[in-house]
């Protein structure tokens, strides 16, 4: 019950190995990659060097002079298969609050600005995803944004990015919209935004694709430390946790941007167990009560 295909497995380069355990994504997938890179950081096998998760696959960087190649290929589809029954898959993560401004005035301003480079270019990035999504209004697709916690499938491309594929009870009701048919050179820091089925918050001033919804004024790349959840790292998002998009409006999202700079703000957390089995069998019931346990 719940098995995945066998992954594909191939050396790439001296240093790499790739695993794909499915070319199209989904949740399955990304537990299994998530767990699957779980198991080997827990193991510290000597010659490892790095362990990369992503939407269905992960990649292990090694040092050959440490380890042979088919001694750790043939370890690492050991701990693969091992981690194939989805059924047994429980996942000790954090759920996150992400406060979001959407329809802000900010994002708006640079949607009309490279509007030339989107699929319509008479109407705002919000009110194209309002479109797209057949939501009745905007009301509606916030609601609908807000009420999906989002997995957290893998992070990079741009330092502090990190990848949100929605946690939904059926693949139809995905929101999906495409991205810009040529990239902005430029997309406001901290910036949510929508692109195929993925949502992502921009981590700093950089080039983007992704249809934008939104601001958050909480950072997810705090190189300063100032914030008690940057104490260790520059980075907020871990793969494999659980983020929540709560809905705000410009007062609170300008008090909240206060707190950041003074170095006061906290982020709305709390750790929980993710059941793979439970997801599938009850669906939306199961991730409301995970949605829940954040603001009990």
């Amino acid at each position: 019950m719940f098995a995945l295909a066998e992954t594909r497995f191939s050396f790439v380069g001296d240093e790499y190995i790739y695993a794909e355990i499915s070319r199209e994504m989904d949740v399955a997938s990304a537990f299994k990659a998530l767990a699957v890179a779980r198991a080997l950081q827990e193991n510290k096998i000597p010659g490892i060097l790095e362990i990369c998760p992503a939407n269905a696959s992960y990649l292990v960087r090694y040092n050959p002079d440490v380890i042979a190649p088919w001694e750790l290929m043939d370890y690492i589809k050991e701990i693969d298969l091992k981690n194939n029954k989805l059924q047994e898959m429980i996942l000790p993560t954090r759920i996150l609050e992400i406060p979001t401004w959407y329809n802000d005035p900010i994002t708006r301003e640079y949607a009309q600005r490279f509007r030339e480079r989107n699929l319509n270019e008479c109407i705002s990035d919000f009110d194209f995803v309002v479109e797209k999504t057949r939501s009745a209004d905007g009301d509606a697709f916030i609601a609908r944004h807000c009420s999906t916690p989002y997995l957290i499938t893998m992070t990079g491309y741009i330092l502090g990015t990190a990848w949100e594929f929605p946690l939904t009870a059926e693949p139809a009701s995905v929101i999906e919209v495409p991205k810009y048919v040529s990239p902005r050179t430029t997309t406001p820091k901290q910036a949510v935004g929508i692109g195929g089925g993925f949502t992502v918050v921009y981590p700093v001033e950089s080039p983007g694709s992704y249809q934008l919804i939104g601001m958050t004024p909480v950072p997810v790349y705090h190189p300063e430390q100032q914030l008690a959840e940057f104490a260790d790292t520059f980075f907020l998002a871990r793969e494999g946790e659980v983020w929540v998009h709560r809905a705000i409006d410009e007062r609170e999202y300008d008090q909240i941007a206060q707190e950041v700079a003074a170095g006061t703000y906290t982020y709305r957390g709390k750790q929980i167990e993710l059941s793979f089995q439970q997801y599938a069998q009850e669906g939306k019931a199961y991730m409301d009560s995970i949605m829940k346990e954040l603001y009990v």
